[in-house]
């Protein structure tokens, strides 16, 4: 086959075309970290990409709602907390109103006083988390605690627990079930401060007071029973979201090393072509048909 001027030059124009294509390639990759910015360029990379975004964008969420779950729990236990520190002054003055030899006088600022505890209770059963009443079930847009309208409102009732998703199917129970506690039955919590209170102001004997002492104490223990139940869901919760956790790590690793480059290799690769470009310029030099000034020379 004759081999001519044209197709030197030709074949050195197509090889200098590509070196700088991987030339533009590996200056790319240098300068943004990325093995490809184009599906194009490498559609396996590109659909494994999109694959693990999803995954992480997955996980990102369930971090949210773990965030989200936390902040329901510990309101809750907070609350809780408050709760058992106001039956425990109750406690202390219902005991020291039926030991103690009072004037009915004495014992009606103890009802007042109680009464005062009481309504803190009521905000303490109204407790929220931004706009979303934490002790009402699903119905969280309803004050679940109302004693000022008649009849009073009180928990839901049977309770629907709110539930969030924490992983891939999974659903778990954030609010606290109150319903035994700040309910509407008699022997309630409420019903029996009311009792205690309209007992103080009316005048009654040490003895007819005795017996709300245990009460109180019941309801103590309730209350404490809701709070064991409440860390248990907690504990849970916490396992649950130290896993989610590793899987963000492996969901943004297994991204990385499919999308990204070694600095060190994009920028030997990028040096190398640069050499290899520059070389091939050089011989091209040489390959290309002399002129008639060169043969004047």
């Amino acid at each position: 086959m004759r081999v001519t001027q044209s197709m030197l030059t030709g074949n050195m124009l197509r090889n200098l075309s590509n070196s700088y294509e991987r030339l533009a390639i590996y200056q790319e990759q240098a300068y943004t970290g990325k093995k490809i910015t184009r599906p194009s360029q490498d559609p396996v990379v590109a659909m494994k990409g999109i694959y693990y975004r999803t995954n992480l964008g997955e996980v990102e969420q369930f971090k949210r709602n773990y965030a989200e779950a936390t902040n329901w729990l510990e309101n809750a236990d907070e609350a809780l907390d408050q709760l058992g520190k106001a039956l425990h002054n109750i406690r202390e003055l219902v005991t020291q109103a039926a030991n103690d030899p009072l004037s009915d006088e004495q014992r009606g600022y103890i009802g007042k006083e109680i009464e005062e505890i009481r309504n803190h209770i009521v905000e303490i059963a109204n407790t929220k988390v931004g706009n979303k009443y934490i002790f009402n079930g699903t119905d969280t847009l309803e004050k679940p605690v109302d004693l000022s309208v008649e009849p009073p409102v009180y928990p839901t009732n049977p309770y629907k627990p709110v539930t969030i998703e924490l992983a891939k199917g999974v659903y778990i129970d954030v609010s606290v079930d109150t319903s035994d506690i700040f309910g509407d039955q008699d022997g309630k919590l409420f019903s029996d401060l009311d009792k205690i209170v309209s007992m103080l102001n009316e005048g009654t004997t040490g003895e007819e007071l005795t017996s709300f002492i245990q009460k109180i104490e019941d309801h103590t223990d309730s209350v404490l029973s809701t709070r064991a139940s409440l860390g248990a869901q907690t504990n849970r919760i916490e396992l649950m979201q130290e896993r989610i956790e590793h899987q963000a790590v492996i969901a943004e690793r297994m991204m990385a090393d499919n999308e990204g480059v070694d600095a060190e290799k994009a920028i030997t690769d990028l040096i190398m072509e640069e050499s290899l470009l520059r070389a091939a310029l050089g011989v091209g030099a040489r390959v290309m048909q002399p002129s008639l000034l060169d043969f004047l020379r």
